[in-house]
């Protein structure tokens, strides 16, 4: 099954054929991620807002998007076994499939497969509809 959000509007069809060609025989599945390619730094708050803390090494560090991808029946249990829990700490499906002690496969993403959340993003979805047009 591939679970995708709906907050990820601009997924190029491509990209959800090579997740189900790569994940297809899978024995776990996968989900759709860029390595991350930014500089990524933990804070430290103080008395006069946030500061840097430490650089964290990015090197093996990856964006999770969507669609993912994982056998119904094992994702169905994932969640079961977490939803006693209220789905504490399981922020995607794949983390559900990691609690399991499961690895899934990462997949190159595409960097239009943005997450619109914030006001900006909305903005920029925009345009690059308008881009397509």
């Amino acid at each position: 099954v591939l679970v995708h959000a709906a907050a990820r509007c601009l997924i190029p069809p491509e990209a959800v054929t090579q997740l189900i060609e790569a994940c297809r025989h899978d024995p776990v599945g996968g989900l759709l991620a860029l390595p991350l390619p930014d500089t990524l730094k933990l804070q430290k708050q103080d008395g006069q807002g946030a500061r840097v803390f430490q650089t964290v090494p990015r090197e093996d560090k990856w964006l999770a998007q969507t669609p993912q991808m994982f056998r119904l029946g094992a994702l169905h249990a994932a969640l079961a076994s977490v939803a006693h829990l209220g789905f504490e700490g399981i922020t995607d499906e794949s983390s559900a499939m990691e609690r399991q002690g499961l690895a899934p496969r990462l997949v190159p993403g595409s960097a239009q497969n943005l997450k619109v959340t914030y006001p900006a993003d909305f903005a920029f979805a925009e345009a690059v509809l308008k881009g397509q047009a």
